[in-house]
């Protein structure tokens, strides 16, 4: 399962929650969630502090921004 959705459910958030929380699309937050986007990086610390945890939790080593 995506880190970002696990991050989600975690806080018992819906989609849509988050969506309104951050100013998007509910789509968007499901391309994140399905990885066939990332988040843009003025969105990973807003995401962070929603999720209560680090940016660096919210990726795969592999797929950790530069």
């Amino acid at each position: 399962m995506n880190k970002f959705r696990m991050a989600r459910e975690e806080v018992g958030l819906t989609q849509e929650q988050v969506a309104k929380m951050l100013s998007v699309d509910q789509s968007t937050v499901s391309y994140w969630e399905s990885g066939d986007v990332k988040p843009r990086a003025d969105k990973l610390p807003q995401l962070a502090k929603l999720y209560g945890c680090k940016i660096d939790d919210l990726f795969d080593d592999a797929d950790r921004p530069a």
